[in-house]
């Protein structure tokens, strides 16, 4: 049994007032309405996700969907509002309506195409012209995930806060199952060092990128404690990291674009993880893997 509630429509209404759903607003007002203006603009709202129109006419229930009420008003609203969302849904039809059904896939017999190689061409000529300068820039590469790596496990072995150091571990658990499982040849142009890290030209996972990954949780926990500046610092550090390694073809866009997707879901898993943590365990004054007692 679906219960009612009567909420009036107000075209011109703040989409932040904590109500808005849908370009409607409700004001938080449940009962009936006697004001005949407002008549004519209500909208009884049922757990099923439709609404019944105008209900007070009399005559048999006429169940129409939500959406069938909107006016133009409320589809500018949408629009001039909610744009980000406007815009992934143009991405959508674009990606699944043109593009998949219109681009050639890439032969078998031929290298992957990769955005970022096309864009980072004249650095792989660069770079594949001055070997001193490519291992220069893995040393330095190979330092800033020192830094990575020395901060997390810094935050929980010094200040008590192993948020990152949960999510790193998921991130590197994660990262060696996938790219285990599907197993992507280096690109032939490869241009290897024995300074970049894995130190000794190993192999090693292209998918996905666990530099850019560690380097997230980083910054991610820095704005947390509000190391601001510290945070800017490792970001920028982390675009010039993925440019080298576009130029050097030591990973593919996708690893890239995933392993700032994957920095992100993990530090938020070990958010959640905390979280159970402190509640089964009724800890109030935060959480540590090192029992105090």
């Amino acid at each position: 049994m679906s219960t009612t509630t009567i909420a009036p429509l107000r075209r011109s209404s703040n989409s932040l007032n904590g109500y808005h759903t849908n370009a409607v607003a409700f004001d938080g007002t449940v009962g009936s309405i006697s004001n005949s203006s407002q008549m004519e603009d209500i909208v009884t709202i049922t757990e099923d996700g439709y609404v019944d129109a105008k209900p007070n006419n009399g005559g048999g229930r006429s169940k129409v969907s939500l959406f069938m009420t909107w006016r133009m008003c409320n589809a500018v609203h949408v629009v001039r509002v909610h744009w980000i969302p406007c815009l992934l849904a143009v991405g959508v039809l674009f990606f699944t309506g043109v593009e998949e059904y219109m681009l050639q896939m890439i032969p078998a017999s031929s290298e992957p195409f990769d955005i970022g190689f096309v864009a980072t061409r004249s650095l792989y000529r660069f770079l594949a012209s001055s070997p001193d300068l490519n291992t220069f820039l893995a040393a330095l590469n190979t330092v800033f995930v020192g830094m990575q790596t020395t901060y997390i496990v810094w935050t929980w072995l010094m200040e008590g806060r192993p948020r990152a150091t949960i999510s790193a571990c998921f991130m590197l658990t994660c990262r060696g199952i996938l790219g285990y499982s599907t197993q992507l040849p280096l690109p032939q142009d490869f241009l290897g060092s024995g300074v970049d890290f894995p130190v000794g030209n190993v192999s090693f996972f292209l998918f996905y990128s666990g530099h850019v990954a560690g380097s997230m949780i980083a910054s991610l926990d820095m704005r947390r404690m509000q190391r601001l500046r510290l945070a800017m610092l490792f970001d920028i550090l982390n675009v010039l990291q993925s440019i080298r390694l576009l130029g050097t073809r030591g990973q593919y866009t996708i690893d890239l674009a995933v392993g700032v997707g994957a920095g992100v879901l993990f530090d938020s898993l070990a958010g959640k993880y905390e979280e159970m943590i402190r509640k089964r365990h009724n800890v109030g004054n935060g959480f540590s893997l090192i029992p105090t007692r």
